[in-house]
């Protein structure tokens, strides 16, 4: 059994920061990759960013890229999502992911669990 605590979600005006964190626990975390994805209301569930077993390779899509950063610590089961000049349009809830099977970042499909969210609200 894989849980996946996600903190750090709150209220931010556009243009601030804001750090994601996701404990996990129940498997070796080390030996997989994890990712950050968000989901709208009225949404489907979006792939944001993911990193490799090691953090070696990391993958983000455009609409982050350059302003999000993805990050692992291994030692402490714990993976990152730094998030800086936010604007409106990336109010949601982010959920913490892990991928079933692959060290590598892979496809969206390949993360299948799932941490309960974190609400992220930025005011213009």
């Amino acid at each position: 059994q894989v849980q996946l605590l996600e903190s750090g979600g709150g209220l931010v005006q556009a243009g601030g920061s804001l750090r994601l964190s996701c404990v996990a626990s129940g498997r070796r975390f080390g030996s997989f990759a994890m990712g950050w994805f968000r989901q709208a209301p009225g949404k489907e569930r979006d792939f944001l960013a993911g990193i490799s077993w090691n953090g070696a390779d990391t993958r983000y899509v455009d609409s982050v890229k350059g302003r999000f950063t993805i990050s692992r610590d291994n030692a402490k089961n714990t993976v990152y999502l730094q998030m800086n000049s936010l604007k409106p349009e990336d109010t949601a809830v982010y959920y913490c992911a892990g991928s079933r099977y692959s060290r590598y970042v892979g496809a969206p499909s390949d993360y299948g669990y799932w941490g309960q969210g974190t609400q992220v609200t930025v005011s213009s």
